[in-house]
């Protein structure tokens, strides 16, 4: 059987041809027996012969013309069916047409030329049909005989769940046999979907499992919410069970579902955040056939920016940044993603004014995403002049460039560091968003800022850092047992930035929805249970303390702050305070001044004129106050009475 399968595959296109011409012949001349009781009259032979040729030609031209002979009859589908329906009547009725019309050797009886259509419908899908079944129990069995096969269990038996079904009896290699679904759906229990019949719901794995002995589960990820997919995975673990998980449609490119998509299960699983909305019209109106400029376009959340743009077909992009190979990757994956969209990769510095002015003139952007940040906070901490330099006059440079060229939209990233902040890092951030808001009132460019927490993976956060610690057998360190903080993952916090730019009239800081936080000692605990082992007996987790400029608890909204909400559900704006702007220039001259004379006390004192909630680590030791987070829901309801009801200190 195998050497036929490879010789039907190297002459393909002639078997099939020869073949459904077979069946075009085959179906007309059922058709006449039908008609007349399988007793063909001997007065229609001739016509026959003289018809037949011309029923041929006539089909196999609207056949060819429709694509049916270019797929897989092992891979045939409902909508397959719909196009082999729609080309047998396209030919029957041009075929009856010539016939009734043009003919000239006299006529056939209509009910010959309706049953004609009807049979020949029937012959072209079932065969192929036919040869789907055929071909997947032949996989199955060629399966059995390489060896012992996975017993897989499938949870979910949505569309997703069926498509990994069809695929996993369609490919030998695979060597699984999907024994069962299960699924939340109580009107799906006991059904069969693929001839595959929904054994129970998520909690009943523990009783599947011993019934049917499962080797490998895989998770479609819309199926489970994540208090199922924990308990799924801590009974994977125990058992020995393998665990996969097949990610949302809509994060899979191109929107097609394959098992090739199945990976391991990853902590951002188990976070549960819900799929972003977006307003994909308002992005395109402000991105589409644009000329785009990224600063830290080699940073995680640049790099991410660079791509979702170039989704959106801008003109161009011009990549701005200092480090060399951060920026040559990014370029280098632009190119080979996105050919219809330039990138402009560029050498250069924030900090550098003249050369900032040049690229801006040069290219001329029309939106800029300002990324470009130092963020660490410990490094920050011993270099406060360095950090104030970059995230303060280096966000200055680059939004006077943005007023100076005419700009139309400039989005500012910014950090939940910014709210009364305790190290240098989120004081610089805070300036940099009171500088952006106060731009937004002298020009025509529409300055907005985006605000949000930590985001998974990016470099220097603590899931590559814990990863690192997991692989090296631990222990995995963590700086306080009650320590949390807001996560999101670098896609959502990108979709909602770009979202976000779409939204502003210019000042706004807008506030993205991090959903709730998390101890960062349960992410430890989760990823080394993730990684197969037991916290605290497998791999230690230890505490070392927090590090200079840290808090327990981040905040999202400040002392003086109200949130409102807007159109989109995961997006707030925040009613921050106003400064004025002869003031402010005039501060802003002295952390020049003291940035250039390499005065640390004197750039920490200005940050702490400019940010008056700044709790530097020696005030903040000093007196002894320790800062609560003010949370978002309860700020949009003390918003409404206005924003002097929120206190720094609850």
């Amino acid at each position: 059987m195998i050497k036929l399968e490879a010789l039907v595959n190297k002459n393909r296109k002639f078997f099939v041809l020869s073949f459904d011409l077979i069946l075009v012949a085959t179906a007309f001349l059922l058709a006449f027996a039908v008609r007349f009781d399988l007793s063909i009259p001997g007065r229609y032979w001739t016509t026959i012969g003289l018809v037949l040729p011309l029923l041929m030609a006539t089909k196999m031209a609207v056949f060819w013309g429709m694509g049916i002979f270019g797929g897989w009859w092992r891979y045939v589908s409902v909508s397959d069916m719909l196009v082999i329906l729609k080309a047998n009547i396209i030919g029957s009725l041009v075929f009856s047409s010539l016939v009734v019309f043009v003919w000239p050797f006299g006529t056939l009886p209509k009910s010959v030329l309706i049953l004609d259509g009807i049979l020949c419908f029937l012959f072209f899908s079932g065969v192929r049909i036919f040869t789907r079944i055929c071909l997947e129990r032949y996989n199955v069995s060629l399966k059995g005989k390489t060896g012992r096969q996975k017993r897989i269990l499938i949870v979910g038996a949505g569309a997703v769940g069926q498509t990994i079904v069809r695929e996993v009896r369609q490919c030998p290699k695979l060597k699984g046999e999907v024994v069962g679904f299960l699924d939340s759906d109580p009107q799906r229990l006991r059904k069969r979907f693929q001839g595959v019949s929904v054994l129970g719901a998520p909690n009943d794995l523990q009783s599947v499992w011993r019934k049917k002995g499962i080797d490998l589960v895989i998770i479609a990820q819309q199926a489970v919410d994540p208090k199922d997919l924990r308990t799924i995975m801590d009974f994977c673990q125990k058992t020995k069970v393998e665990a996969k998980i097949l990610p949302p449609v809509g994060d899979i490119i191109g929107g097609g579902v394959s098992i090739q998509h199945i990976r391991d299960v990853e902590l951002e699983d188990l976070l549960g955040r819900e799929p972003v909305r977006l307003d994909v019209k308002d992005i395109q109106e402000y991105l589409r056939g644009k000329r785009i400029l990224v600063s830290g376009a080699g940073g995680s959340i640049g790099s991410e920016i660079c791509r979702q743009v170039a989704g959106f077909m801008p003109e161009s992009i011009v990549l701005f940044d200092q480090a060399e190979t951060p920026l040559f990757q990014i370029e280098k994956e632009l190119a080979e993603n996105y050919k219809n969209v330039k990138t402009h990769p560029t050498f250069s510095d924030i900090r550098d004014r003249s050369r900032v002015e040049f690229i801006f003139e040069k290219f001329k952007p029309q939106v800029v995403f300002h990324a470009a940040a130092y963020k660490h906070v410990p490094l920050s901490e011993q270099n406060p002049i360095g950090v104030v330099e970059n995230n303060v006059l280096g966000t200055r440079i680059l939004a006077d460039a943005a007023n100076l060229f005419g700009v139309q939209h400039f989005v500012m990233v910014s950090t939940d560091k910014a709210v009364n902040p305790t190290n240098t890092m989120g004081a610089s951030k805070r300036v940099a968003e009171i500088y952006v808001q106060n731009m937004a009132r002298q020009g025509l460019t529409q300055f907005v800022t985006v605000r949000f927490g930590n985001v998974l993976g990016s470099s220097g956060s603590v899931v590559p850092i814990f990863k690192e610690q997991i692989k090296r057998g631990g222990p995995v360190t963590v700086t306080h047992p009650e320590v949390i903080r807001f996560f999101m993952t670098i896609p959502e916090a990108v979709q909602l930035v770009l979202q976000a730019g779409s939204m502003g009239k210019g000042g706004e800081i807008f506030l993205l929805d991090m959903g709730e936080p998390v101890k960062i000692v349960q992410m430890a605990e989760e990823m080394i249970r993730l990684s197969g082992f037991r916290s605290y007996e497998d791999i230690d987790i230890v505490f070392t303390g927090l590090r200079p400029g840290e808090k327990l608890y981040e905040e999202l909204v400040g002392a003086g702050e109200g949130v409102l909400p807007t159109d989109h559900e995961k997006i707030r704006v925040v009613r921050a305070t106003s400064h004025s702007s002869a003031l402010l220039g005039g501060l802003l001259e002295r952390l020049d001044r003291a940035i250039q004379l390499m005065d640390r006390e004197e750039v920490l004192n200005v940050l702490e004129e400019i940010v008056p909630e700044y709790q530097p680590e020696r005030d903040r030791l000093a007196r002894g106050k320790v800062v609560k987070p003010v949370p978002v829901r309860q700020a949009m309801v003390v918003a409404m009475a206005g924003p002097e009801a929120l206190g720094s200190e609850q």
